[in-house]
């Protein structure tokens, strides 16, 4: 029983829905940047009696129609690219779409193996309007590589009937929905097909002719099922959904539609990815630390024994923005070699942070993403992990001791955990410390008779490591010298005060 205010609520929403007829070709064909060009490309059934279940534009110049057999599409066009439909792909496909559609509203729901619904209404204001809206969803959908219908309606059912229907105006109020679905044919609903064979028997195959017949006479025919999905189209009952739930690890593949032999080639399809990578980030407030992209090799080459080729990566801190994580990958792939040519690829989050959105701006392009790649995860990306190292302190007065080296690959969260699991530092002292030590003190004493130098700051009284027999007893200076740099020296008393040698210890910039 739904109480009037409910069903109020219900009328006043505001939903939109996204078909995607050529799902099982997009999951494939999107790889390619030329794909609608220059190649044909043909989803089989698969079977012993394969058949052609879609067909790209260059497919259809070619006389190849959905149905028909694989020997007849090959007799047409022996050039075609072949594949076999994949269930798995095109769900994870969805699944990611979906993804992306949470950062215009946080109610999304995959309404069938090749549809999913939204609701828009309380987004409408946040985007300026319903119109740019939906110029922002076909945009980043069509970027993306996939073919949509989109249907708006105050109902899901009804939004997915325009979208299956290929009726783009939207309707906003729930009394158009009867005259505007009576004409819409009963196979796009989501009912059992016996009970669609029963009805067209009797002359029953639009959604007005059902909707205008007797319910309880249609529910004992027909089953509940039926006149429930009418009333939830025409807004006569409350129309739930499941809201969809982004995975906790990220995990894009993508077949490519030929073998790629240069790793340089892989960029339109690895951007492909990384788009997809940060709309899950962002659908979750997260930023990415590392992950890792996996070229996957021709089958038969993997029997011979050549493995994946496993390319990993870490960020100085966590980031989402695609220039930012394509800048990266795009440094990486110029210095792999591949073994062998690659059918597929892999991206994986492999550890991601809290990230706080990016706050909107004030004036016209604002919003836009910066571009810029920091200089240490260029550095690592062009270098390789291993040549970019990190200073941290250590907890230890001895300033030649006070720090350590540390590969700049270790995640910034695995450096806070060992900070966690390490004892307390001690507060900087006051004093001025220079950045850069020199491995080893130098005397100053021939360098001294040539020029005065000038302290400027100091002492500062360093005796420390009694007790592991490096016991040391110094008064450091900041100082300048006569050609006007800045430098760290000190006055070493080990064997008593005032008697002790110069050295010079370390260089400000």
């Amino acid at each position: 029983m739904i109480r009037a205010s409910g069903l109020s609520s219900i009328t006043h929403m505001l939903w939109g829905s996204l078909h995607f007829p050529a799902l099982a070709l997009d999951v494939y064909a999107r790889a390619s940047h030329d794909a609608d060009l220059t190649r044909r490309f043909v989803i089989s059934s698969g079977g012993n009696a394969p058949q052609v279940i879609v067909a790209n534009d260059a497919a259809r110049e070619a006389g190849i129609r959905r149905g028909q057999s694989i020997a007849t599409a090959l007799a047409l066009a022996p050039d075609i690219v072949l594949r076999d439909r994949a269930p798995a792909l095109e769900a994870r496909a969805l699944a990611q779409l979906a993804t992306w559609m949470l950062r215009f509203t946080p109610q999304v729901s995959i309404a069938a193996s090749d549809a999913i619904v939204l609701e828009i209404g309380a987004s409408l204001r946040l985007f300026g309007g319903l119109a740019p809206l939906i110029a922002r969803i076909r945009q980043g959908i069509t970027a993306q590589g996939y073919g949509t219908r989109l249907g708006i309606a105050p109902t899901p059912t009804a939004a997915l009937l325009l979208a299956r229907s290929d009726r783009p105006e939207p309707v906003h109020a729930s009394h158009e929905l009867a005259p505007v679905l009576a004409s819409l044919p009963l196979k796009l609903l989501d009912i059992d097909g016996d009970v669609l064979a029963m009805l067209a028997a009797a002359g029953i195959t639009t959604f007005g002719q059902a909707a205008a017949l007797p319910r309880d006479a249609l529910a004992r025919r027909c089953g509940a099922a039926l006149v429930t999905t009418l009333d939830r189209a025409l807004a006569r009952t409350a129309d739930p959904r499941v809201p969809f739930v982004p995975p906790p690890h990220f995990e894009g593949r993508l077949e490519l539609p030929v073998p790629v032999g240069d790793a340089e080639a892989l960029s339109f399809a690895v951007n492909r990815l990384v788009h997809e990578l940060a709309g899950w980030l962002s659908a979750r407030g997260l930023g990415i630390v590392r992950f890792s992209l996996t070229l996957t090799h021709e089958h038969y080459l993997q029997q011979r024994g050549i493995t994946p080729t496993h390319v990993p990566f870490t960020l100085g801190a966590p980031a989402r923005s695609p220039a930012h994580l394509m800048g990266v990958l795009r440094e990486r792939l110029t210095r792999v070699a591949l073994p062998a040519p690659v059918e597929a690829l892999v991206l994986e989050s492999e550890e991601t942070a809290p990230l706080p959105g990016r706050n909107l701006g004030l004036l016209p392009g604002d919003e836009a993403d910066a571009a810029q790649v920091p200089l240490v995860d260029r550095l690592r990306a062009r270098l390789g992990d291993d040549a970019v190292i990190l200073l941290t302190p250590h907890a230890e007065h001895r300033p030649e001791k006070s720090d350590r080296q540390r590969s700049a690959a270790i995640a910034p969260s695995s450096r806070t955990a060992a900070r966690k699991k390490s004892p307390d530092l001690p507060p900087l002292p006051d004093a001025p410390r220079p950045l850069w030590l020199l491995d080893e003190a130098e005397p100053l004493m021939h360098r001294l008779e040539q020029a005065p130098w000038v302290l400027k700051d100091g002492p500062e009284r360093i005796e420390s490591g009694w007790w592991d027999g490096n016991d040391l007893r110094r008064d450091y200076f900041v100082a300048e010298t006569p050609d006007g740099a800045i430098v760290w020296i000190y006055r070493d008393h080990h064997y008593g005060t005032d008697d002790g040698e110069w050295f010079v210890h370390g260089l400000f910039a």
